[in-house]
């Protein structure tokens, strides 16, 4: 049954006052530690309205070549703030594609690929991340300098005695970006993972997810969701499969779920089939907003 016009109306003006709220900050990654760089922008900074404010940050870790301050981003940034999380999408060293390691005979490739971009530990033969440029520590350095910078900002709740403060963190990527995502789940104990169109560490040479996702991580199993799209190019079964290494199960925990349609499901798996030009970035489009906010509300739980 359609809505009434007046209602539609109403609820507009109800979100376009609720975005007038956010406020949106770019940071230069250059100014919150000495030999930080600039990878493609600064880093994307969105704050929820005063009133609806859940005290929980989003940590958006974008994909292969990703501008974390791109319209793309600043409209999916804003969809979650609206829901009251802080969030900070990351710039990081991503230009080298994941899949680099996809038919490696080394089983460790994609290991050492995610060590070294996450930490800094000089491991891999694929990227060159040096510690200072880590994915951890643009994270650290970012949340000291906010909490200096803007006090009357929260940030106090997300870091103690310099350091990030996981249980209140919930991380998040798209394409490699859900894999660092899945990453830090599995090192420290966050509130929950949220993996759009990832991970990629699928070892096809050894018909097996690469090795990092099959152990035991930090973050209980039942907090790591994603979302796929059946046609992704990367291979949506293989998605699902490094899904399943890190969760540690062999069970088929998916469901199908549509653009703007409200859904109810205790699985960790949201798939779509959806007619798109862009599967692989479809996961981002604002018509999914009802899945991502089902996963929130599921990680929060």
């Amino acid at each position: 049954m359609m809505k009434p016009l007046f209602l539609v109306g109403l609820t507009l003006i109800v979100s376009l006052t609720v975005q007038a709220q956010l406020k949106f900050t770019t940071v230069d990654p250059s100014a919150t530690a000495a030999g930080i760089t600039e990878v493609h922008s600064g880093h994307l900074v969105v704050q929820p309205a005063r009133e609806k404010n859940k005290n929980l940050l989003i940590i958006m870790i974008p994909g292969t070549g990703g501008n974390a301050a791109d319209q793309r981003f600043k409209t999916l940034d804003s969809s979650l703030a609206v829901e009251g999380y802080s969030v900070i999408s990351l710039d990081y060293v991503n230009q080298v594609v994941t899949t680099v390691c996809s038919k490696s005979t080394d089983s460790t490739c994609f290991d050492n690929f995610r060590q070294e971009i996450f930490y800094g530990t000089p491991v891999s033969d694929k990227v060159k991340v040096d510690s200072v440029n880590s994915i951890l520590n643009r994270i650290t350095k970012l949340l000291v300098y906010l909490e200096k910078n803007d006090p009357k900002g929260g940030w106090a709740n997300f870091i103690r005695n310099g350091k990030p403060r996981w249980d209140r963190i919930i991380a998040a990527g798209h394409s490699q970006g859900a894999g660092h995502a899945g990453f830090i789940g599995q090192h420290y104990a966050v509130k929950g993972v949220m993996m759009l169109s990832g991970p990629q560490d699928y070892l096809q040479e050894f018909n097996s997810p690469a090795a990092w996702q099959r152990q035991k991580g930090k973050t209980p199993v039942d907090k790591y969701y994603a979302f796929l799209h059946i046609r992704d190019p990367y291979v949506f079964d293989y998605q699902l499969k490094d899904v399943q290494a890190l969760r540690h199960t062999a069970a088929i925990d998916t469901v199908m779920v549509q653009p703007g349609v409200p859904f109810k499901s205790n699985r960790h798996v949201m798939v779509t089939d959806i007619e798109s030009q862009n599967p692989h970035g479809s996961t981002l489009d604002t018509e999914f907003n009802n899945v991502r906010a089902h996963i929130l509300n599921a990680i929060g739980k």
